[in-house]
């Protein structure tokens, strides 16, 4: 492991030992943070904004171990793109967190871009780190290609599920056909039923939600007459 190595590990674990502290040191951390960043806008042709000079304060203002509470504050709308310049002020501290981060879904694929993008531009930032942004950009955009495949295919699945669910529900419409259907089929078909109603067996009901529930599935899975029976 050279030298880059372990100063890139050092970092990172700095970042993760000030990222585990009370709540209430953790809020007041954040607070913070968000003053930082909402200071450091500056006036420009459409108001207030981030820029270079943004990244320059920001660079001074943060350090590495505010990389956790940086990427926290990612979804927060008022801060949003400083978000961005604070990361990339922090420079090769901020490479592998904002990985990570893409990995566990705390950032998106597009933010992280940017960050790369703020960090392969700006002077402060080494040129060896410069690089390995640009090479982590690649990285990251190759993740979320990957990524969109994934969620298509995970649609196109789910379609063909409940396409396949609905024609065995219409199915059960007719006797005939019904018997057909395996159990399980027949326990799909219910299930998706009762999901539609915003009912689940082991979820709050009322007692006439529960007696219907108890219906449906003596008729839908079990095949059994709807009739209650006689007292």
């Amino acid at each position: 492991m050279n030298s880059q190595s372990v100063v890139i590990l050092v970092l990172a674990s700095l970042c993760l030992s000030a990222h585990a502290q009370s709540p209430a040191v953790e809020s007041e951390s954040v607070e913070r943070v968000r003053q930082i960043i909402l200071h450091s806008r500056t006036l420009g042709a459409h108001g207030m904004g981030y820029s270079s000079q943004s990244l320059d304060t920001l660079s001074r203002k943060l350090t590495p171990t505010d990389v956790p509470t940086l990427i926290d504050l990612a979804t927060d709308r008022d801060v949003h793109v400083g978000v961005q310049f604070g990361l990339a002020s922090q420079c090769e501290a901020a490479l592998i967190p904002v990985r990570e981060a893409v990995v566990q879904h705390k950032l998106s694929f597009l933010d992280a871009e940017e960050v790369m993008d703020l960090i392969e531009s700006f002077g402060v930032c080494r040129p060896e780190t410069q690089q390995k942004s640009s090479a982590l950009r690649s990285e990251i955009r190759s993740l979320g290609e990957a990524e969109q495949r994934r969620l298509e295919e995970e649609a196109r699945q789910k379609a063909a599920e409940d396409a396949r669910i609905q024609g065995n529900a219409l199915k059960m419409l007719d006797p005939k056909r019904a018997k057909n259907l395996t159990l399980k089929e027949r326990e799909e078909v219910y299930q998706r039923s009762l999901r539609q109603m915003g009912l689940k067996e082991d979820g709050p009901m009322t007692p006439a939600q529960k007696d219907l529930v108890q219906r449906m599935y003596r008729t839908m899975v079990l095949g059994e007459s709807g009739r209650r029976p006689p007292n």
